[in-house]
């Protein structure tokens, strides 16, 4: 029994160091910056993370259609729910921010429920500010057809630069 205690406890640790574990440092630009209610931060309460850290992140590659695209384009890029699990995200509600400052308020559950990606490339090519990067929102409107509409084009931000986390 001591055993079976002593086994649960160090799980619980393991699993609680693993929630609270500091991020590493972005060693490139910071492309994305994550704010609000985070577990796990590398700055003054923020978590931030370069190309190279979101490339490490669980990613998803889909070819579909959009409205912003023409015919299929493939995206590929980390996964929301890797990278909010990554910041320690706690919040019910992701304010996601473009760069040209729009913003659209997208629920957790888009990131738990769905593969929705954080596509940092398209056709096989980094995006550029110009072609929606350098991070674009994909819905995964291939698996689920049923996001094909406006409600969920209108959080499919582009051009993303920062999250924060909000209850």
């Amino acid at each position: 029994m001591k055993t079976l205690l002593a086994g649960c406890a160090f799980a619980l640790l393991s699993i609680t160091t693993a929630l609270a574990a500091p991020l590493g440092e972005p060693a490139g630009e910071t492309v994305l910056t994550i704010t609000g209610d985070i577990a796990n931060t590398n700055g003054d309460g923020v978590a931030t993370f370069d190309k190279a850290m979101l490339e490490a992140l669980e990613r998803r590659t889909a070819t579909m259609e959009t409205p912003w695209t023409e015919g299929k384009v493939a995206f590929e890029g980390p996964l929301l729910k890797a990278i909010l699990d990554a910041a320690g995200a706690q919040g019910k509600t992701l304010i996601v921010k473009a760069l040209n400052d729009y913003s659209a308020e997208v629920p957790m559950e888009d990131a738990q429920d769905f593969p929705t990606m954080l596509a940092i490339r398209m056709n096989g090519e980094e995006m550029s500010v110009r072609d929606k990067g350098p991070l674009f929102m994909i819905y995964p409107f291939d698996k689920h057809p049923e996001l094909y509409n406006e409600k969920y084009f209108s959080r499919s931000v582009w051009q993303i630069k920062e999250i924060e986390v909000v209850d």
